[in-house]
């Protein structure tokens, strides 16, 4: 990576320590429900035009995405660089946020509200080398990357863009982590309805429960794959009406994950044919799909092999943290499966994710901004277009001596 870059992203980084925890503090107030970001998505579209962005080129689309052009005047090579603005809890007042010892607490503070204002800041020093950048890039602000969101945002993004994206990176997540592989997975509500009764006078009749109870113990000793780590879970199960009544109905819902789109075909199989196997005149059973997240498709490896390097310098070199390579369920799960290079950095230092005490380390926000600009500058090939701009310039008076000669 360019010692220029490295250099630039630090201090500019540092300049921005102040205005940064000030950023978060009024992003992680704004509540954002996934399928509801519209609040977050509209402060975050004003906030470019504010910072230099081309009101025509900043816009929020049919999924809430707020979608940022730079340097996009129809080339066909984009590098596009999101933070989701989701959180996975569903308040819509604003959110009660703390400070103490260094800390910033507030549900969503860090998964991903860090990030975004990570992304925003590296953009607005985008903005100001927009003339110098070698590729066109997007930047996104995508919708519905938590829980059953399916990712719905960035779906919609590659839906329209997917031929131009060259390189696609999200931040999110910790720093030192760098997800290289995309875990797939299914959800599905399963529902079981039978005749019911009372529980000594129609004993043997269907039980739902019972029924319920089944399916989910011949779900989890189905057969998984040995190449591909494959998990299930059960995350909820409800259902009848008393201790002395027969249940008539039951509903569960539950997912398996899988880092192949093979091995999350083999488990829906699997499921359907167990099912099968519990129906009867007795009892009823419904299979509600609730949402896909694709696995890694066929990526070229020595594309994602560079992609990859690029962040791990940027991770050691500029955030000074060691890499840790992962698999998990991102937004660069679409792009991976689709085999565009695709990868996630996490920005910031943390923990408590998806719990109302998730806490970020201010001190962290320097690091990670300085990571995600280099980053940025680095794929958009900031310094590559600036050194090209001067070979240029010498170019003609060479060329002028070899007439002369």
């Amino acid at each position: 990576m360019d010692q220029r870059i490295i250099q630039e992203a630090r201090r500019y980084a540092a300049s921005c320590r102040t205005e940064e925890v000030e950023l978060l503090r009024r992003l992680a107030s704004i509540p954002s429900p996934t399928r509801h970001e519209g609040l977050r998505a509209r402060f975050v579209r004003d906030w470019f035009v504010r910072q230099g962005a081309d009101p025509e080129s900043v816009r929020i689309d049919d999924a809430g995405n707020v979608v940022l052009h730079i340097a996009d005047d129809g080339v066909s090579d984009l590098a596009v660089f999101a933070a989701h603005t989701d959180v996975v809890f569903p308040d819509t007042q604003p959110i009660p946020v703390t400070e103490h010892d260094g800390r910033m607490e507030a549900p969503g503070v860090g998964d991903d509200t860090a990030n975004l204002v990570g992304l925003m800041l590296a953009t607005r020093q985008m903005l100001r080398h927009r003339d110098h950048l070698r590729r066109g890039v997007l930047v996104v602000a995508d919708t519905c990357e938590e829980g059953l969101g399916n990712l719905r945002g960035t779906k919609e993004l590659f839906q329209r863009y997917a031929s131009r994206v060259h390189t696609f990176v999200s931040f999110d997540l910790y720093l030192g982590e760098c997800v290289v592989h995309a875990v797939g997975s299914h959800r599905w509500k399963l529902r079981v309805t039978t005749q019911g009764g009372h529980s000594w006078e129609d004993f043997g009749r269907a039980n739902a429960l019972e029924v319920a109870c089944r399916i989910v113990e011949g779900l989890y000793a189905l057969p998984r794959p040995d190449d591909a780590r494959t998990s299930v879970n059960v995350g909820r199960m409800e259902g009848g009406t008393t201790v002395n009544a027969i249940a008539a109905a039951a509903e569960v819902v539950l997912e398996y994950r899988s880092t192949s789109d093979e091995a999350l075909a083999q488990m829906r199989s699997g499921l359907e044919a167990l099912i099968d196997s519990c129906r009867s005149d007795e009892v009823a059973i419904e299979l509600e799909l609730l949402g896909v997240r694709p696995a890694s498709g066929d990526v070229d490896g020595s594309l994602e092999g560079r992609l990859v390097a690029a962040a791990d310098e940027a991770i050691s070199a500029v955030a000074g943290e060691k890499v840790r390579h992962t698999a998990s369920s991102t937004d660069a799960n679409v792009p991976l499966s689709l085999g565009i290079p695709a990868i996630t950095v996490g920005a910031v230092a943390g923990g408590l994710l998806h719990t109302r005490d998730e806490w970020v380390d201010e001190s962290s926000l320097p690091r990670g901004l300085a990571m995600t600009y280099a980053l940025m500058a680095h794929l958009s090939g900031l310094h590559a277009e600036q050194d090209a701009d001067v070979a240029k310039t010498d170019a003609p008076e060479a060329e002028g001596n070899k007439d002369v000669a």
